[in-house]
């Protein structure tokens, strides 16, 4: 595995029971691949909470995974209304995610903290009215 591997995906809005098909297909492919299960674990729930705050926040997007020896980066675009308070996005709890979601046991609000938890970086690009571009990078151990 000398180049980088590189996959693509859609990612639909408002559509829950397609919600976590990219991050499901990149765990299979990282297992393929021989990675450890806890970079697969971390990739795959830091890319799930991500397609999860795309389905319910976002007007769909797409999901660029680039999987290198060393580490995994993954860029996650949207067509949302952007993040108007990134601190306060990131605080444990905090939620902007309408009722009904929440009764489809979604929006507790720990997405972004549970990506940031699970990454070794993450970055958020953000703009108010375009949309928001999630850049993470999982390490692999050598």
């Amino acid at each position: 595995m000398s180049n980088a591997i590189h996959l693509h995906y859609e990612v639909s809005s408002e559509d829950f029971t397609r919600a976590g098909e990219a991050s499901g297909s990149v765990k299979k492919r990282l297992k393929s691949l021989g990675f450890n299960g806890d970079v697969i674990r971390r990739v795959a729930i830091a890319m799930y909470e991500a397609e999860i705050n795309m389905v319910i926040h976002a007007e769909g997007g797409y999901c660029d995974v680039d999987i290198y020896p060393d580490r995994i980066e993954v860029l996650l675009a949207d067509k949302g209304p952007g993040i108007p308070d990134v601190d306060k996005a990131m605080q444990e709890g905090f939620s902007t995610a309408p009722d009904n979601v929440r009764t489809l046991g979604f929006g507790a609000g720990m997405g972004l903290p549970n990506i940031k938890k699970y990454t070794d970086s993450m970055r958020i690009d953000t703009t108010i009215g375009e949309g928001t571009k999630l850049y993470l990078t999982v390490n692999v151990p050598q």
